[in-house]
């Protein structure tokens, strides 16, 4: 009886690793090789891994796939797996806990998939760990201690990825480099290093500097499958052999000027120059008070290797124009600033008596501009520096091809901003500064166009293009929102005739609107949207028809 019942459970021994060794994803197909059983899985439609593989795979290979990420414990009942092949598929992320359980993995192929970036000490989870193959990805970062959990690694492909910059250290501090450097332990004992990384955009400037050395000099046991890597940048260097290159240490930035101490007359043009020395090369920028005002051109261009020439030009110079202006120079060591001082003095002569803007018109400055566009209207905003306290007042006219007069606002000292709303759909305004009971001349004005478009939110949402008195910019009016200013007292009929006057019917007015008055005012029509004027020509259709 004791046979019997042992003889049965060698049966149920036997089937049950007939069905574990039975098991294949449908699409894909396993066989035995002299390793032991494997599973690929060639163009299937495989999206993720299944954590319910059986245990008893030592390969699988997976290709041509859109499997697009390796989630964590994704291979948690693979602890014998040794041969992972992932090429050629999609794959953007590995998770952190992807590789755990996998103690006896020794192969990692994932060619030709999109990964930006690896986590690196994911690997502390595969100590036997000795070909990582990620050539043909788009890594762009390889930090310094990024092998240090990869000691039995002996071959490793980062070529044709994204590289620009990697530092010696990163192979200094390979355990499985400095384990072959120690004395007594020679190639004959342990096998040697091999490493590809050509392919790669190599910016050769100083932050190479140590890449380049390490290449140049490397030796058994390190063996580069490609020694020849080439520079892609700067263009001083694309071409570059990495043997043919000199690359300098790297510098902070140092800057000079010609004069950091410049005065001129008003109306003068003056170019403020800098000069930047650093490696790698550097970026300049200007910042001086009045930047968000007053927009000048900065030309930079390259006076040497490692030195830029950054040249910022004022054209008519005013006296608000008067101030500090600081060369800021930056790279990857640091950042240095330069400061340049301009005083501009008032014109030995006083104006011609013909000026519009009268004996003040040198020294007073006035810029008007659209700060930005509002639910129902626009906000004009003003930088203006007068020279008495008398001129600190301000008069705005604000004026349109359909109003019948102009309006005009007085604003009193310490306010730079107003809000123009109830503006006409498809309708020119013209917004003109000046200061005190001066009349505004040009430079002193905006023109600006609101939209016909009847799309609420598409008018809306349509970009500000905004320059002075000559130039037009396209705004946004809310669907069937119309405004204008009321010049005498008016029925509400009348009212709505004024505003839409190719319309049979009044609009309907808002009860705020029975009283007209010396304001902006808002109608609305009854089917609550805007009526281009484009449609008078299709209403008239539909009339005699």
């Amino acid at each position: 009886m004791a046979s019997v019942f042992h003889y049965f459970l060698l049966v149920l021994a036997f089937l049950d690793t007939y069905s574990a060794q039975s098991f294949c994803l449908p699409g894909c197909t396993c066989s035995e090789e002299s390793f032991g059983r494997s599973l690929q899985c060639m163009s299937v439609s495989l999206e993720k891994i299944s954590g319910k593989l059986p245990e008893e795979f030592k390969q699988v290979r997976i290709e041509n796939s859109p499997l697009f990420e390796l989630p964590r414990g994704c291979f948690i009942n693979m602890s014998t797996l040794e041969y992972l092949w992932l090429n050629f598929n999609n794959v953007t992320v590995i998770h952190l806990g992807a590789l755990e359980h996998l103690p006896e993995l020794r192969e990692l192929r994932l060619e030709g998939n999109k990964l930006r970036s690896v986590p690196w000490t994911a690997f502390r989870a595969t100590p036997l760990l000795r070909v990582l193959d990620l050539k043909h990805n788009k890594i762009d970062v390889l930090p310094e201690l990024a092998l240090q959990f990869l000691a039995n690694l002996t071959y490793l492909d980062l070529s044709s990825n994204r590289l620009t910059v990697v530092s010696k250290s990163i192979f200094l501090n390979w355990p499985a480099y400095q384990k072959r450097r120690q004395p007594g332990c020679g190639a004959e004992v342990l096998s040697s290093l091999v490493v590809a990384l050509h392919n790669n955009p190599w910016v050769c400037d100083c932050r190479l500097r140590r890449l380049v050395q390490f290449v140049k000099s490397v030796t058994l046991p390190v063996i580069l499958v490609n020694s020849y890597l080439i520079c892609q940048g700067p263009p001083s260097k694309a071409g570059q052999l990495f043997h043919e290159t000199e690359l300098n240490a790297c510098m902070k930035p140092q800057i000079s000027t010609p004069s950091d101490n410049v005065t001129i007359w008003v109306g003068q043009n003056v170019t403020l120059r800098c000069l930047a020395q650093a490696s790698p090369s550097p970026t300049i920028a200007w910042t001086y008070p009045l930047s968000m005002w007053r927009e000048f051109d900065v030309l930079t261009s390259s006076a040497a290797e490692d030195a830029a020439l950054s040249e910022l030009t004022i054209p008519a110079a005013h006296l608000v124009d008067s101030g500090n202006y600081t060369c800021a120079a930056s790279n990857a060591i640091g950042r240095s600033t330069l400061v340049i001082s301009l005083h501009v003095q008032p014109a030995p002569a006083p104006p011609a008596p013909h000026s519009l803007s009268g004996p003040s018109e040198g020294s007073a400055y006035v810029d008007l501009r659209v700060a930005k566009q509002t639910v129902h209207g626009i906000l004009l905003e003003w930088l203006a520096v007068a020279d008495t306290p008398q001129e600190e007042r301000f008069t705005l006219y604000i004026a349109s091809d359909e109003a019948l007069r102009k309006e005009v606002v007085h604003i009193g000292p310490g306010i730079n901003t107003y809000a123009v709303d109830g503006l006409l759909p498809g309708t020119k305004y013209k917004a003109c500064l000046s200061l005190g009971g001066q009349p505004p001349h040009q430079g002193q004005c905006v023109v600006f166009v609101t939209g016909r478009d009847s799309g609420g939110l598409e008018a809306r949402e349509r970009l500000l293009h905004v320059t002075v008195v000559l130039c037009a910019v396209l705004l946004a009016v809310p669907a069937g929102a119309y405004a204008w200013a009321a010049q005498s007292p008016c029925s509400c009929s009348e009212w709505g005739l004024r505003c839409c006057p190719h319309r049979r019917k009044a609009p309907r007015c808002p009860p705020a609107a029975l009283q007209c008055r010396d304001l902006p005012a808002v109608c609305e029509d009854s089917e609550g949207h805007m009526d281009p004027e484009g449609d008078e020509e299709k209403e008239g259709e539909e009339d005699s028809s």
